[in-house]
This record gives structure tokens, C-alpha cells and sequence, in this order.
């Protein structure tokens, strides 16, 4: 560049001086300031968008609100309630007192005199209907029935206790007669050697022991609600499918009568050595 055009070339003319200003570099630095402005201009711009968005939104928002009116509220003094006065319970009425018509009767005497109008006795016709006793009485005929105590209290008459009836679908926990499988343990032994099946992931890792299931027998010897209780989870399934296969059971007895319970049972798994 010639010395007489430094003075008034631009920075940039003089430092790509005999470079090439097409690569790109030279014209980044030119147009700097052009593209800062455009980003400002254009951060302003958004900025300003923002705002007035958020302006409208107020705007919109407070004119979709509604006035709260709050109602006086007057309280009215409520009276207590009075108490309902019972009225005098009512006394029993007595029954009428029946008089029964009596004759005065005294054994007769033997004397030597007349016996006077008002001390002779009665004549057996009179005495057919009415009572004897000491003097004489005026009342109804005596027609030989006896009428019934009008209350039983005080008269020594005990009313035997009433006996409590259970449901008919109640379950006994605790009965004075087991339900058991027909045949007894025998039988039950013999169920479990020809229905019994060990199952093979127990049998690989030799797991072996009691699982307590528990059941319900109803009336009929039916099982249900049948569950392994206790014992290890590899050998409950099997514990349940041989209980559920059992087929019908000799019910509880319960009061000299068979009723539903509940019933427990183990089943015992064991491996045989080798």
C-alpha cells in the first residue's frame, strides 16, 4: 500500500494488505458492526414481544376475574328444646274381688231344749252351691271353679332358661367332635400314597418338610376356603391340590349335631435316602 493512502485506509485494509480477503476472515470483520446491530435490534424486538405479551395476558386475565360479594349472614337465637314430660305410668287395675256365698255350719249339739229359729242349720239343698264356714256370707253361688292366678309371681314357677340358636352358616373354630378324613389316619395314608406327587424343583433342591393347610368341612363333608398356612413356599401347591382332591370328609359334630368348621391338616414332605 502506497505510504501517502495509510493515513486514510482502513485498520482492516491495512492488515489483510497482500492477503486474501476473500477467504472470509476480512469480510467477518468488516461487516461486524452491521450484524451486531441487526442482534440487538433483533434481541430489542423479542424482548419487546415478551413484555407486550405479558401486559395482554394481564389485561385479559383481570377482566375474566369476578367480584367476591360476601352476604351479611344473620343469626337467629334458636330456643333449647323443652323436656318431653312422661306422663304418670298407669296404676294395674285390680281385678274385681269375687265373694262366694257362704253358710254358717257348726256341728249340731243334742240338748234337752228348743233350738232357736237363727241357730238352727241349713238345709242340705242350700249347702249344695255354697261354702261352709263360721258365719254367714252373701254372694255368688259356688259353681266348683277354681280360677286361674292372675301373675305367676311369687308363686314359685322358675321359667327355664331359653337356649341361644346359632346361625345355620356359622363356622365353628373350636367343636367337641373333629371333622377327619372317612377312614381315619389309615385311610388318609393311603389317599396320600396313591394321589401324592413330589414336586420336582423341592426334589433338586432337596426340600423337604410340613406344610400345615387349613380348610373349612361344612355339613355336607364338602371342602373349601382351602390354604397353606405354614411350611416351605416350594411345597404349599402340592400341600393344597392333594387337600382339594380329598373329595368328602366327615363333618364336625357340634351339640350332638354336624355343623360347618374349620379344619387343619398337615401334609408331610419327605425325601427318601439313597
Amino acid at each position: 500500500m502506497d505510504s501517502n493512502k495509510i493515513l486514510s485506509a482502513d485498520i482492516l485494509d491495512i492488515i489483510f494488505e497482500g492477503r486474501n480477503k476473500e477467504y472470509g476472515a476480512y469480510d467477518l470483520r468488516k461487516t461486524y458492526n452491521k450484524r451486531l446491530k441487526k442482534a440487538l435490534l433483533a434481541s430489542a424486538a423479542f424482548c419487546g414481544l415478551l413484555f407486550g405479551g405479558y401486559l395482554l395476558a394481564n389485561n385479559l386475565s383481570s377482566t375474566n376475574k369476578k367480584l367476591m360479594t360476601i352476604e351479611d349472614i344473620s343469626l337467629v337465637d334458636l330456643k333449647p328444646d323443652e323436656p318431653k314430660i312422661e306422663p304418670p305410668p298407669i296404676p294395674p287395675v285390680k281385678p274385681p274381688e269375687q265373694r262366694i256365698e257362704i253358710k254358717s255350719f257348726t256341728p249340731p249339739r243334742i240338748v234337752n231344749e228348743d233350738v232357736k229359729e237363727d241357730e238352727k242349720p241349713p238345709e242340705m239343698e242350700e249347702l249344695a252351691n255354697t261354702k261352709i264356714g263360721n258365719l254367714n256370707v252373701i254372694g255368688d253361688k259356688d259353681d266348683g271353679i277354681v280360677s286361674p292366678p292372675i301373675t305367676d309371681v311369687g308363686r314359685g314357677i322358675i321359667e327355664a332358661p331359653k337356649r341361644n340358636k346359632e346361625p345355620e352358616d356359622s363356622i365353628f373354630i373350636s367343636v367337641q367332635i373333629q371333622s377327619e378324613y372317612p377312614g381315619g389316619p389309615p385311610a388318609w395314608q393311603r389317599y396320600l400314597n396313591k394321589n401324592f406327587r413330589y414336586p420336582q424343583t423341592a426334589m433338586d433342591n432337596e426340600i423337604q418338610g410340613s406344610v400345615m393347610v387349613q380348610f373349612i368341612v361344612d355339613k355336607e363333608g364338602n371342602v373349601s376356603n382351602v390354604e397353606a398356612v405354614s411350611g416351605p413356599e416350594e411345597l404349599r401347591e402340592e400341600a393344597i391340590r392333594v387337600i382339594k382332591k380329598s373329595g368328602k370328609w366327615n363333618p364336625a359334630v357340634q351339640n350332638g349335631r354336624q355343623v360347618k368348621s374349620y379344619k387343619r391338616q398337615s401334609v408331610l414332605f419327605q425325601l427318601q435316602n439313597e
